[in-house]
């Protein structure tokens, strides 16, 4: 029997829903609780669409409302031996950074909101699906509003409603980091309602 899998929840911005869409931000959380959130700094954000510019851009953290830092930046938080990593530099900084935060599980099964964009840019920052950074990453991703689906909700509920924390809908939402954190929670909700 193999260990039970780390769910890891994952959500994207991006400037626009095209094939040329570029990643502007990505946050990730473990069901440990363990996060990841990464701000790509070279996006030319006035090709972003005008929805995403009045929508996503003011609710990012490091470039959002506050003034982007001269220096690139980037913050660890260790909790046991596992690493929280919030950072803002480079694609290529971000990628490999975030490469090594997923290597401290070794069986994971990603999870996102709605998959079609999300999963598409993700396997397209390795180079493609096949290049996906090690074998311990599931390539079956799973997807919150099929799960809403298949348990008899509206799949377009509002998130923060479904997770219960409807005081955070306006300050946070359309943030990568907040936006996973909304996926768990509504995903382990509707895993003790299936118990």
């Amino acid at each position: 029997m193999t260990d039970k899998p780390t769910r890891i929840y994952f959500d994207m911005e991006f400037t626009g829903l095209h094939q040329q869409t570029q990643l502007i931000s990505i946050g990730l959380v473990s069901n440990d609780s363990t996060e990841f959130y990464g701000e790509f700094g070279d996006i030319d954000y006035d090709n972003a669409d005008a929805w995403i510019r009045e929508n996503v851009v003011p609710g990012l953290h490091y470039r959002g409302e506050k003034a982007v830092p001269e220096d690139f930046c980037s913050e660890t938080r260790v909790s046991g031996d596992m690493e929280s990593v919030y950072m803002y530099d480079r694609y290529p900084v971000v990628v490999e950074a975030l490469k090594k935060w997923l290597g401290q599980w070794s069986n994971i099964v990603m999870w996102s909101d709605v998959l079609a964009y999300d999963w598409m840019l993700f396997c397209e920052m390795w180079g493609g699906a096949i290049n996906i950074p090690s074998s311990h990453i599931s390539y079956i991703p799973m997807d919150l509003a099929t799960y809403l689906y298949s348990m008899g909700y509206d799949p377009d509920v509002s998130r923060e409603g479904m997770a219960g924390l409807t005081e955070l809908r306006e300050n946070n939402k359309h943030n990568a980091l907040h936006d996973a954190r909304m996926i768990r929670a509504c995903v382990e909700k509707l895993d003790r309602e299936r118990q």
